[in-house]
């Protein structure tokens, strides 16, 4: 009903009810209606406040968000406190999106006396680091404290970067806001182009005093500020925007703040977006036409593109005219002047009038041109369209004053007309004419006021008006032949209806006929009249437009807008630019303060038995190389919590004592290294240094204690998870592992960040506890080096909070061809996917590759060359192969990041003689990264993954494949994903996340009656969850 804008205000006390309903769509519908009749039934909403605000601690997303946006839609002022108060939770809370809206609720509670504490609250945002965030948060900023700048300062450079992952409608909003504060911070860019004046004439004399000040500010160089640049920089690829809006935003801010010779790159996106619907055009075309004024040079190698086509609207078309009248010159006028022939002939009256005052204006703006136009406009005077004679006529006039001495013929060629012109204003210009310069025509002029006399009853005020004044002029030069008919004209108009007309009689009369009640005033008569006229300037209706900002309300109204935010000059000197310098150190302990907040408040216990096994799956590599990328993986991954029931079951394990001896040790090694802070940077090395020596001792005991009962593939992880220490180098050679010299200088560079002694940042303290089955391993507590600190602000609390990677449960052995023996003349190539995470770096997917040599002979330099990649997408190769002998085979890794995508990485594989074109295509379960998290956090998160981000389907599965080691069993060898523990028999949940983005993918497997399950998956990239809840539709289904 309201969709269809019927009234259904009456059915409030009825909907109000279910606002407490557990329906989440439902409770959509509720919330909507009430924003809408909320204002109109004030008492019964405030019914529903509690409601409100127990839906406020939801635990999904969007019901916080929408009870937030509901609240703050109901316009009463008893409840401005319970709003504010919602507000400085909301800003807290733990989802960007929540975030959003109550940037967006700030605006709406805008309240003089809240003001300061809104100011607080944008504040805080203002340092979210979250791209959702931003646009809105800038929004309020600019309708709640637009002239507080000290608030930008410390954001300015996080805005700059996070402009491009912003969304659209943001952009603009931040864009506008970063040209006001650039036009306060920085210099004029623009003193340099001032004095080289690129688009206008140089004046001709010039005093020596001006030639010396001239040379003077040339010598002092301009040097734009880097932040000045860096806004420039980041806007830059904005002008590819598919948003019209974003485009004008970005060249707004160019055209503001760029060099003049920066400015022009915004030409070529403007004149894209002609291609838009005619309400673009409009907007897009207006800012042209002011643009092209000042700098011709922007758009003259467009010019074929403003010229008008016959589908254009009138509205279009004019503004077209007007900018190829701006862009005319000595070089194009000859081709403009034969397109505006075109123009003239127009079935469109109000556009041909339109083009003779263009034809009018090029005239007048360039000489060479003047006596062309001229003679072409008085043939349009025997044009049988009467708008087209009138509109000639009027522009005529005003050429005409420009150089009456040379023109009397085309005046009596006018006179002429007079009989067949009925449009009153060319009638009036032809009379103003005669009646200027009736010396030049003293034949013509008394018989034109005998006609006019005759027909002023009949004529429109403009004319009686010039028919008046034309009797005057002739009665004061030629009194003898006019004294008569003036003296007539002046008494129609007496009696006249109109009273300016009476008026304009009285005063004529008494000016220029002598009586007695005459004043001096009459004898001054002929110089009122008959006085020079100065030549009327033909100007460009966008002239005084530039004052206005470009791409705002105000420039397209050529009026000032309500709200309109006036551009500063720039400032003469430019402000301490160390305003905008950010502390990273004190960035890092605001992160890892709110980080050891979440610690207290959600576990007991830190650490997890699934948490070693990330450790070493992390470390898994074939050749045991890990760099600082995997380092600070390990230690964002750790930060993440587990539950109380994981952790107690740890602990009732038959391995809890060595478990717990473990833990005091580690204890008392974080607390070694919290002292160390504290101390010198001597101390501390030597603290690192005792540290480092415990964990090889320890490790090398657990390796003794293990290699009798684990496989060689369990003692190759242990190495290379400790392979920052000289003797896991040891123990990787004593494995049979080959390492190149790249990936041993890695390991060295590594162990140098953890030994720096200054601004090292202690992130966690990285303890574990695990079954009797896994070997128990202590890892070294890691250490940020100071190159890293800045990206602590940039970690996702909420994502780190549930999540712990793990290692793969199963790793597929079915290969891929990557190459045919026949197709490679004699070498063939296979991959598989190892599922071993952050070898290369990790965002990578670890692909093995085994190259054999089929033929008799050698094949030497096997690598890889010119990748064809998607955008986005990359590619660590493989060390080339300097030598394959005959029959011989060799397995190489190489790592891709896919962009969370199946599109298919192309390159080619390459010998000494050969180049062969393969592609590696991965399937979408080997996108993903296994994770673990209890039962309670998958529930929570997939509570917040419902309605698009959640795909589903019934399926049929075979009797076989129903008992929970085949499902398990068959889902992994599908898809890269971690087993959550479930408390029912029926129900089998997986988890993992995205390679590339972290993105959670969460699949559920309920079985029901009669042989059939429901396979549900819930996922933010809902592409990638629609195809593999395709492809495990037939691995649970067949037999």
């Amino acid at each position: 009903m309201i969709a269809k804008g019927r009234n259904a205000s009456e059915l409030f006390p009825a909907v109000v009810k279910n606002v407490a309903s557990k329906n989440i769509e439902i409770k959509k519908l509720v919330y909507v209606y009430l924003m809408r009749y909320a204002e109109e039934q004030q008492d019964l909403a405030l019914l529903s406040i509690s409601t409100f605000q127990r839906a406020l601690k939801d635990p999904n997303q969007l019901i916080r968000a929408s009870a937030l946006r509901v609240l703050s839609s109901i316009r009463v002022p008893i409840i401005v406190p319970i709003m504010m108060l919602a507000i400085k939770e909301a800003s807290s809370d733990l989802s960007p999106y929540v975030r959003k809206n109550a940037a967006h609720a700030i605006q709406k509670l805008l309240d003089p006396e809240q003001k300061e504490m809104l100011i607080e609250v944008i504040e805080k945002l203002l340092k979210d680091r979250s791209t959702l965030v931003a646009g809105s948060v800038v929004m309020a900023f600019e309708e709640v404290c637009p002239d507080r700048i000290d608030l930008i300062h410390k954001n300015y450079r996080k805005l700059c970067n996070l402009l491009v992952d912003v969304e659209e409608w943001g952009q603009v909003v931040i864009i506008h806001m970063l040209t006001r504060y650039a036009r306060t911070q920085f210099v004029s860019p623009w003193k340099d182009d001032e004095m080289v004046e690129e688009y206008s004439e140089n004046n001709f004399y010039e005093s020596d005093d001006e030639k010396k000040e001239k040379d003077r500010k040339v010598k002092n160089t301009y040097t734009m500020d880097p932040d000045h640049r860096l806004l420039l920089r980041n806007t830059k690829p904005l002008l590819q925007s598919r948003n019209a809006a974003v485009v004008m935003a970005v060249a707004q801010l160019y055209w503001h703040l760029a060099p003049k010779s920066e400015a022009g790159i915004v030409s070529k996106s403007l004149v894209r977006l002609l291609r838009s619907n005619r309400e673009v055009q409009y907007i897009v075309l207006q800012n042209i036409a002011t643009m092209s004024i000042q700098r011709k040079g922007m758009f003259e190698p467009y010019l074929k593109s403003f010229y008008v086509r016959s589908t254009d609207p009138t509205m279009i078309k004019t503004l077209k005219l007007e900018i190829l009248t701006n862009l005319a010159n000595e070089a194009n006028i000859s081709t403009l002047l034969r397109e505006f022939q075109t123009y003239v002939k127009s079935q469109d009256k109000q556009f041909a009038a339109a083009t003779i005052q263009a034809i009018g204006r090029c005239a007048t703006n360039i000489t060479e041109v003047t006596d062309t136009c001229l003679n072409g406009l008085v043939c349009l005077l025997s044009n049988r369209d009467e708008i087209v004679v009138a509109e000639s006529v009027v522009v005529i006039k005003k050429l005409l004053q420009t150089q009456p001495a040379h023109h009397g013929e085309i005046i009596k060629h006018m006179a002429k007309l007079l009989d067949n012109i009925t449009v009153p204003v060319a009638r009036a210009s032809i009379l103003w004419l005669i009646g200027e310069y009736c010396e030049r025509v003293p034949k013509i002029a008394p018989d034109v006021l005998r006609k006019t006399a005759k027909s002023f009853i009949n004529e429109d005020d403009l004319v009686k008006l010039q028919i008046l004044n034309l009797g005057a002029k002739l009665y004061l030069t030629n009194s003898k032949q006019t004294k008569l008919l003036t003296q007539y004209v002046l008494n129609l108009g007496k009696y006249d209806q109109s009273y300016d007309i009476r008026d304009r009689t009285r005063f004529i009369r008494q000016l220029i006929v002598p009586n007695e009640k005459s004043g001096a005033l009459s004898k001054y008569a002929k110089k009122i009249f008959l006085a020079q006229k100065p030549a009327p300037l033909l100007e460009s209706p966008f002239k005084d437009r530039d004052h206005f900002q470009l791409g705002t309300l105000s420039h397209t109204l050529n009026s000032r807008a309500t709200g309109y935010l006036e551009l500063s000059d720039w400032p003469e000197v430019a402000p301490d630019p160390s305003v905008r310098n950010v502390d990273v150190a004190e960035s890092a302990k605001e992160w890892t303060g709110i980080l050891g907040k979440m610690k207290k408040e959600k576990t007991e216990k830190f650490y997890s038995e699934s948490e070693e096994e990330e450790d070493e799956s992390a470390s898994a590599s074939a050749s045991g190389r890990k760099n600082l990328q995997n380092l600070f993986f390990i230690a964002e991954s750790e930060s993440s919590s587990e539950s109380e029931e994981e952790d107690e079951e740890g602990n009732s394990d038959e391995s809890s004592g060595s478990s717990s001896s473990t833990e005091e040790s580690s204890d008392s090694e974080s607390d070694n290294k919290a002292s160390t802070t504290k101390k010198t940077s001597r101390a501390a090395d030597e603290s690192d240094a005792e540290n480092i020596k415990q964990n090889e001792k320890r490790t090398s005991e657990k390796r003794s204690a293990s290699s009798s009962s684990d496989t060689e593939s369990v003692s190759s992880e242990e190495g290379s998870s400790d392979s920052k220490s000289d003797s896991d180098s040891k123990s990787d050679s004593e494995s049979g592992k080959s390492k190149s010299a790249a990936s041993n200088k890695k390991e060295e560079k590594a162990v140098q960040d953890r030994k720096a002694p200054n601004k090292d940042v202690f992130l966690l303290d990285l303890d574990d506890f695990c079954p009797v089955t896994t070997p128990v391993v202590v890892p070294t507590a890691a250490v940020l080096s100071p190159s890293l600190t800045a990206d602590l602000e940039g970690l996702s609390l909420s994502s780190s909070s549930v999540i712990d990677v793990t290692k793969p449960v199963s790793v597929p052995t079915k290969t891929h061809e990557l190459l045919h023996r026949m197709s490679g003349k004699g070498l063939a190539a296979h991959y598989h996917f190892s599922r071993q995470p952050g070898i290369f770096g990790d965002r990578m997917v670890s692909v093995q590759v085994t190259i054999k040599n089929t033929t008799d002979q050698k094949i030497e330099n096997i690598h890889i060359e010119e990748k064809k990649l998607p955008s986005g997408m990359r590619m660590h190769e493989f060390t080339p192969i300097e030598c394959l002998e005959p029959a011989g085979s060799i397995t190489v890794s190489m790592g891709i990041d896919f962009c969370d995508s199946t599109q298919m990485a192309s390159f080619q594989l390459c010998t000494k003689d050969d180049r062969f074109n393969v592609n590696i295509q991965p399937p979408v379960g080997e996108l993903l990264l296994p994770v673990t998290m209890s039962e309670k956090d998958f529930k929570k998160e997939q509570g917040m993954l419902t309605g698009m981000n959640e795909t589903s389907a019934t399926i049929a599965v075979a009797p076989q494949n129903s008992t929970r080691l085949v499902i398990i069993e068959r889902v992994m060898k599908a898809a890269n994903l971690g087993v959550v523990p479930s408390g029912q028999d029926n129900i089998h949940r997986f988890a993992a996340k995205t390679v590339h983005s972290g993105s959670l993918m969460l699949v559920t497997v309920e079985l029901k009656e009669n042989s059939t399950a429901q396979l549900v998956i819930n996922t933010e990239k809902t592409v990638i969850g629609s195809v593999l809840l395709r492809e495990l539709k037939p691995v649970l289904s067949q037999g």
